[in-house]
């Protein structure tokens, strides 16, 4: 069943050297429970469709049309307090550079903790032993010691992990991942993809995960879409598009990837 249809969507940039099409007339659908992966070049419009979907574009861009329907709503025609209480709750997302993203000012615990008492009415109290839990979930020992951890304190995989907890913390339906792991080394890469392919199998949510690399995508994905200067210009299940590519861009790039395989 679809969770996500995202139809025609156009999302430009308005600068003072002209028009750029990030978003050119995309349309794709994401099930339910499945990894939805958006490969291509840097550039070609995957973290902008990601930031789109969530409506968190900021000037000069602007989304300038198209529907972007989640359980039948489009959320092109909500209100922006509506929006929010969607964003996190029904559908969170992982950013690419958690030192960006998390403040340097709030351990991790109380960020994770401020996560919950937004959407869930929680007390301080109940709201600290959830995330002491999430923690812990995501595979970092001493929760209870970390909590109190800032960022700084932490390195980018664990940090990446807090970022995690963040986002499976109101239990949401959709995760987008944007290239989560494209600062990590090999090792830790691999252990935040497996984190991830756990979660969704336990908690039965779906992922659209954004990455420029395709032994990511071979690994994890269930559907492939492939972007080139904001279009799509091939999509399809995983082992169809790795096997039997049929848009000659796809072909270039999977020639490029079997070649440093």
């Amino acid at each position: 069943m679809k969770l996500l249809e995202v139809k025609n969507l156009r999302t430009y940039f308005f600068k003072e050297s002209g028009i750029i099409k990030a978003v050119d007339g995309i349309s794709f659908d994401v099930n339910e429970n499945e990894v939805l992966c958006i490969v291509g070049e840097t550039g070609s419009g995957k973290s902008v469709t990601a930031l789109s979907i969530l409506r968190l574009i900021d000037k000069p861009g602007r989304i300038i049309s198209g529907e972007i329907i989640f359980k039948e709503k489009d959320l092109l025609k909500i209100s922006h307090d509506e929006t929010r209480k969607i964003r996190g709750r029904k559908i969170s997302m992982i950013f690419q550079n958690p030192s960006s993203f998390l403040n340097p000012v709030l351990s991790v615990g109380e960020q994770i903790a401020e996560v919950l008492r937004e959407h869930f009415n929680l007390s301080k109290e109940a709201a600290r032993k959830r995330a002491i839990e999430l923690i812990s979930e995501v595979g970092l020992k001493n929760a209870t010691k970390l909590y109190n951890f800032y960022p700084h304190m932490l390195s980018g995989g664990m940090n990446q992990r807090i970022m995690i907890a963040m986002a499976i913390a109101c239990n949401p339906e959709l995760i987008i991942a944007d290239e989560p792991t494209s600062n990590l080394d090999v090792v830790v890469e691999n252990q935040i993809i497996e984190l991830l392919m756990k979660i969704k199998e336990k908690r039965k949510c779906s992922i659209i995960f954004i990455t420029h690399d395709l032994a990511i995508a071979k690994r994890i994905a269930d559907r492939v879409i492939v972007m080139r200067k904001g279009k799509i210009v091939e999509s399809g299940a995983a082992e169809e598009i790795f096997s039997k590519p049929e848009n000659e861009y796809t072909k270039k790039l999977l020639r490029i990837f079997y070649e440093a395989s």
